[in-house]
This record gives C-alpha cells, structure tokens and sequence, in this order.
C-alpha cells in the first residue's frame, strides 16, 4: 500500500498521525450517554433533514434522504446544553461528521469530514464540509464563519505530554508548533475554518498539508476548554478517529491596522 501521505514532501522525521495522538484525550471532558433514549431532528441549511434515535450510550439510528443505518457515536457535553456530537460510519468509513449543537438556542452546525481517494500535492487529503442548522425552535444568530480568533495566540494543554502552541493568522490559516510531544520542535501553516455557534462557543477545525489528517475542535471560551477529535488516516493506511481535549490558556492577541487586514 502507498504511503498515505504519497503526492506532499514529508520530512524524513515527520510523525504520522498514530505517533501524536496516543494520550492526547488526557484532559478530555468525558462522553456522556445522557442522549440515550432520546430523538434528534436536525434541519440543516441544504435542506437535509436527519434523524438521530440514540438507541444508547454509543449507538444512534440515522435517517436522512432515503438513507439509514445504525452506526457509532459519541457524545460530549462540553457546557449544559451544548454538545460536540461525533459520528462515524461503517460503510463509508473514509467519511465522519461532527455536530456543535447549542440546545439554548437551537442552532447547530456540522461540519463532514471526507478522506480523498488520492493526495494532490500542495492539497490536504482530508476535505471538509461546514452546513448550519436547527434543532427545534431557534433564536439568536445563524452561526457562520467569523473572524473573532484572528490575532488570537495560544496554548493547548491536552496532557502532560502534549503542550502546542495556536496562532491564527487569517481566516483561513492557523499556525501550529509542538512544545512539549512527539512532535516537539515541529510546526506548520495549515488550512483552517471558524465558525460562531453561539456567544463563547466556537467550531475551529483545521487539515494538514503534510499528513492525511483533519481535526474538529469545540471551543468553550468561557471555561477555556476545548473538545475534539482528529480524523484521518495512519501509517498503516487505516482509518483512525481519534479524541482530544485541551486546556486552554491566552497568551494575548494582536490588533492590525484598518488597512493591513489579514485575508
């Protein structure tokens, strides 16, 4: 089998995905099986409508446009009523999705993650989704990308053995180093999305140029907590879906001029 990362220059000593992410989850807020037993219709803006039976802690029945099937789940309350929602699938497993849903105000957002077939040089391999959506009777903003991190700097403590540094450069790019890890002394500019769920909570995501990985992170700037999970592939060439969660800590942020905005 081909290297996963076959069509991008990867540095001899660079880590795959299965070297960091081991203990990264450490200071994940735990799942929970609260939706156990209860039913979801989320109506998202391209008009599909899916509903979710969580028929327990970590299996959900989902419908939506003539299809159906019973896959895995996990849920994470990261604040009461708000949920980072992580499902995968068994046929394709090359495809996930991760729902922000804010109960408060009924707003969603999802964002599908997809592993292309194939690595063009120069272009992540994970590709990335973002819809908008309700769950019930919504009030409030419709959530959509935004530009309130830019400037923003950073540190994220997923354990003991992982400190990174966060700089977010633009509205589409974030820049990344490893201060303590298996990836200490590595850094890079990557792709990355934001959008506003609602006043203190935020869908950050970002997919690697070097490696074929994406990640999907809830912000929750109020408790500076983050809740996550990275989807790609190893070195083996296997699916891997793997949790993570950080403590966060501000080092401060940056004002540009009127008329030297970043993109």
């Amino acid at each position: 089998m081909a290297r996963p990362d076959a069509g991008n220059v990867v540095p001899p000593d660079w880590k795959a995905m299965d070297d960091f992410a081991a203990g990264i989850d450490t200071n994940r807020i735990p799942a929970t099986d609260r939706l156990a037993g209860q039913t979801w219709t989320i109506r998202r803006a391209d008009e599909v409508v899916t509903e979710l039976r969580f028929e327990s802690g970590d299996r959900v029945r989902w419908s939506r446009t003539g299809a159906s099937g019973t896959d895995w789940y996990e849920a994470v309350e990261v604040s009461p009523d708000v949920f980072f929602l992580d499902q995968t699938y068994a046929d394709p497993p090359y495809a996930s999705e991760v729902t922000a849903v804010h109960l408060p105000t009924g707003r969603t957002i999802t964002i599908a993650s997809v592993i292309a077939e194939h690595a063009i040089e120069g272009k992540p391999r994970v590709l990335q989704e973002f819809i908008p959506g309700t769950i019930g009777a919504a009030t409030g903003e419709v959530p959509g990308p935004t530009r309130d991190l830019i400037g923003w700097r950073a540190l994220y403590r997923y354990s003991p053995n992982h400190l990174y540094e966060h700089v977010y450069l633009s509205s589409e790019r974030y820049c990344w180093q490893c201060l303590i890890g298996e990836q200490r002394g590595h850094g890079d500019v990557d792709l990355a999305t934001t959008w506003k769920l609602a006043d203190d909570f935020y869908v950050f995501t970002f997919r690697e140029f070097l490696i074929p990985v994406a990640a999907t992170w809830l912000y929750d700037l109020k408790a500076m907590r983050t809740t996550g999970k990275f989807f790609g592939l190893a070195h083996d060439g296997e699916v891997h879906n793997s949790p993570g969660g950080a403590y966060i800590t501000s080092l401060g942020s940056v004002t540009y001029p009127d008329d030297g905005q970043p993109v």
